[in-house]
């Protein structure tokens, strides 16, 4: 092992992590803790080459790296740190500007996945360091102002803003349409559970750390699918009906002491004014699978598929054994993470069609019809 010290300049020449010819060169901002941080479960993926059009060559994590580098996770990064610039070359930076200049010829994409608070301003540093492609985790921004302002920064820069809304490719979304397309007067209903307490305790914890509202947070993802697949937005709703016999919205306290109201449980069906009908229903204290069904006029279940499924659980199984500890809603969704990172990726570095992915503009409608239904669906349970 000593030639590697004669030669300090030539070894780390050849260390640089760069990307094949059809692959993205990729900068994860936001790793956060492992085991822990949806980021860090990115970077899990894009390492062992589950993306193939993605190379994973630079981490940035501004809270690991600085102030957060001795409290808790503060030990865990730095040793997945280590190891993984040793084991894969890839160059850890505190912050975006740190990055070196793109090189001539190579297609650059930033997979944002930090606080959704810190998204408007991570953005703008994305597109000065030479990214052609940006992925956004959802909801993109905290508001619709804010995310309408990310749109405009990335169509005047001439960049791609694509988000990493997972259930617009999950399989069992995808099962559930091609069936109701299939049969007469079908209506879909989109089931989305979590698994909270359900105690004042618990629920306030959750409405405190999710304080932008289950609609904006829990709920958006099938906000996304109705804006994405039926014509929903705020300009084309005819009608919200609540299911009142369903529904629950309460004020709890939070950790802090301070109060917040929320749903803990909501189902609504939607009507548009171009004729379609679709229904969510989403429950904080519902258990760990989430479905979708497709009813007849009388309410009688024709079809149902729920995730994670039998093919879903076996890999699931696989994963929680590789990744002790780790979050389990990662293992669940762990097919529909790497089709959206391969799908931005791939139209990055290769110009291909994003099928299904969701766009800024959808995300933008998306955030639109939450922040619109929240007040109303709240009035008719009063």
């Amino acid at each position: 092992g000593n030639e590697r010290h004669t030669q300090p300049n030539e070894e780390k020449r050849k260390m640089v992590c760069t990307p094949g010819e059809k692959q993205a060169e990729v900068i994860l901002v936001g790793c956060g803790c492992p085991l822990r941080g949806m980021g860090w479960y990115h970077a899990v993926q894009m390492l062992g080459n589950e993306c193939p059009s993605a190379k994973l060559c630079y981490i940035v994590e501004p809270w690991f790296m600085g102030g957060g580098a001795e409290g808790p996770g503060g030990k865990e990064f730095a040793e997945f740190q280590k190891q993984t610039e040793a084991e894969y070359d890839v160059v850890f930076c505190k912050s975006l500007g740190d990055v070196p200049k793109v090189a001539d010829g190579v297609k650059r994409m930033a997979l944002i996945s930090g606080r959704t608070a810190d998204n408007p301003r991570l953005m703008g540093e994305a597109i000065a360091a030479g990214c052609s492609t940006i992925y956004l985790e959802k909801p993109g921004a905290p508001t619709v102002g804010e995310l309408e302002a990310m749109k405009a920064q990335g169509a005047e820069a001439g960049v791609e803003v694509l988000m990493g809304y997972n259930k617009n490719v999950c399989k069992y979304v995808t099962n559930v349409r091609n069936f109701a397309a299939s049969v007469d007067d079908g209506h879909v209903t989109f089931v989305s559970n979590n698994t909270y307490e359900n105690n004042a305790e618990s629920l306030g914890e959750c409405f405190e750390r999710n304080c932008e509202g289950m609609l904006k947070n829990m709920a958006i993802h099938e906000l996304a699918l109705l804006v994405s697949f039926y014509d929903v937005s705020v300009d084309n709703i005819d009608s919200v009906e609540a299911d009142k016999e369903f529904s629950s919205c309460q004020t709890l306290a939070g950790p802090s002491g301070k109060e917040w109201t929320d749903f803990d449980k909501i189902k609504f069906t939607i009507k548009t004014k171009t004729g379609k009908a679709v229904s969510v229903q989403a429950d904080r204290c519902g258990g760990d699978t989430s479905y979708a069904t497709v009813t007849d006029t009388d309410g009688k279940e024709l079809f149902r598929h729920s995730m994670p499924d039998e093919e879903d659980k076996a890999n699931v199984d696989v994963l929680a054994a590789k990744y002790p500890g780790a979050m389990p809603y990662f293992f669940s969704q762990d097919p529909d993470y790497i089709t959206v990172k391969e799908r931005v990726a791939g139209n990055c570095a290769n110009g291909t069609e994003p099928t299904g992915i969701a766009t800024i503009d959808i995300a933008c409608e998306t955030l639109r019809v939450a922040e619109y239904l929240t007040p109303l669906l709240q009035k008719q349970l009063e």
